[in-house]
């Protein structure tokens, strides 16, 4: 049976037995007569609206005396005693099954092969706050949830443009979980757009139970060995608002706070919202900082211990650099050790009560590089420059970039180890075609502007550019 018919009995067997009424508490389900026709609701607790579905039953009750034979189809139903505004008519099992789970109430009458859905829910949630992550000292201090339609919303309230539009579509065979993407019709890029409709018909996964990393695995091309990410993230509203007024196309997951920002491109990851609230001058210079502490953390540390694995090849006037005791472990080995303690620490505090996440980090960090300075296991130059790492990971927008930096920095190193200047030359030309056959889920490709070379994209990106002028 995959349609509803006109007999209550047969559609109510049918929806007890694939809504398991009796076996799962929180269905709820209910006999109730409307008028002569005798009908059935069905909801789950927690999701429907008590008060809404009360009173929109209520006003069925008293109007349904009024409309015995005056009425042939559930559609006619609706419309002449439905008052509630958002309700829809269907008789297809599965979009009912869906239905009830995303917490829509289901009302069934005697003689109608089709029944209302009124989506009179209520979904539990946080409240709008600021994300931890991407903070800014002015602008808004709100931040998106993990409700869609609350989000949907907040870019509504941001966008007032007809040409707005965000489009539901439904992924995985069994979570059947709400994904929107929200574009301005006239700004965005139509084959980008086609592009992303493909990719997500395609998904073929039973559940996206870690939401936006769940589709965004199951649209990406496959690149295991490569770790840079191939779509930016943000749970703040006025970045994915300023994302879909440029032409972009923002991807929301239901039960997901991050978003997802396409196309995607190297560049873009120099971005952050506080760029936007400060003078254009001063955004250009937050840019570049970030950009030069990039590629700091990237090639400090193996190029500091390129010049002192043989002294001799140190200028004088960099002497300073070179460690006066070498330590009892090989500085390799220091390196990569601290860069796995740095990780340690950043996992230990994640599990930590937040009452003593700070002091358990400070004080593991002191004991341990105190200790291990004086034990010789570490040498101090060692400590300062993985200090400097560890801050400059904090400065970028992207945790997954910054990841990618750390793996490849740490390939860098056991390069140098291993093949001294050629080993570094080797990984730097390794690193380039990393980039440039990085493959994002849209765009024109990892390192544009660069490559294709667009010099007005290029420009806005380097340099803020004033917001007070319309674009064209």
């Amino acid at each position: 049976m995959e349609k509803l018919t006109m007999k209550l009995s047969e559609n109510r067997e049918a929806l007890d037995a694939l809504l398991g009424v009796g076996r799962n508490y929180d269905i709820i389900s209910r006999d109730l007569y409307i008028g002569d026709w005798k009908g059935r609701l069905y909801v789950i607790d927690g999701y429907g609206d008590d008060g809404v579905i009360e009173r929109v039953i209520s006003f069925l009750m008293d109007r349904g005396m009024a409309l015995a034979g005056k009425t042939s189809s559930m559609q006619e139903f609706i419309d002449r005693c439905v008052s509630f505004g958002e309700v829809d008519c269907e008789n297809d099992l599965d979009q009912i099954l869906t239905g009830v789970f995303l917490g829509k109430t289901i009302l069934l009458l005697e003689g109608f092969d089709y029944c209302a859905m009124l989506d009179a829910k209520h979904f539990p949630g946080r409240d709008v706050e600021e994300p931890n992550d991407s903070r800014v000292l002015r602008g808004s201090h709100d931040g998106f949830t993990e409700t869609l339609v609350q989000n949907t919303a907040l870019l509504r309230r941001r966008i007032r443009d007809p040409n707005l539009t965000l489009e539901n579509r439904k992924v995985g065979g069994r979570s059947r979980t709400d994904v929107v993407l929200a574009y301005l019709e006239d700004r965005v890029d139509r084959a980008e757009l086609e592009e992303l409709r493909r990719k997500l018909q395609g998904i073929d996964v039973n559940s996206v139970s870690m939401s936006q990393e769940s589709v965004a695995e199951a649209i990406v091309t496959p690149q295991w060995f490569n770790p840079f990410p191939k779509v930016r993230y943000t749970e703040r509203p006025d970045a994915a608002t300023a994302s879909i007024m440029e032409g972009g196309i923002v991807l929301l997951v239901d039960n997901s706070p991050s978003v997802m920002l396409l196309p995607t491109s190297l560049l873009q990851f120099m971005e952050e919202p506080n760029d936007y609230y400060f003078p254009p001058l001063v955004g250009t210079y937050l840019r570049y900082l970030r950009l030069v502490v990039m590629l700091l953390a990237l090639f400090i540390t193996p190029v500091w211990y390129l010049l002192v694995k043989d002294a001799a090849r140190v200028p004088e006037a960099l002497s300073f650099i070179v460690p006066e005791k070498p330590g009892s472990v090989p500085l390799l080995v220091q390196l990569l050790l601290l860069d796995f303690l740095v990780d340690l620490l950043k996992l230990a505090s994640l599990n930590t009560p937040d009452a003593l996440s700070n002091s358990f980090s400070m004080l593991g960090a002191l004991i341990l590089g105190d200790f291990a300075v004086q034990a010789r296991w570490l040498v101090p130059e060692v400590l300062v420059y993985m200090a400097f790492v560890a801050i400059a990971n904090f400065a970028q927008p992207s945790f997954e970039l910054g990841y990618a930096l750390k793996l490849t920095r740490m390939a860098f190193l056991i390069l140098v180890a291993a093949f001294d200047v050629w080993g570094l030359a080797a990984g730097i030309v390794g690193f380039f075609a990393m980039l440039l056959t990085t493959k994002p889920i849209l765009g024109r490709g990892y390192l544009y502007p660069l490559i294709p070379f667009d010099g007005k994209a290029l420009g806005r990106l380097l340099l803020r550019q004033p917001i007070g002028k319309k674009n064209t």
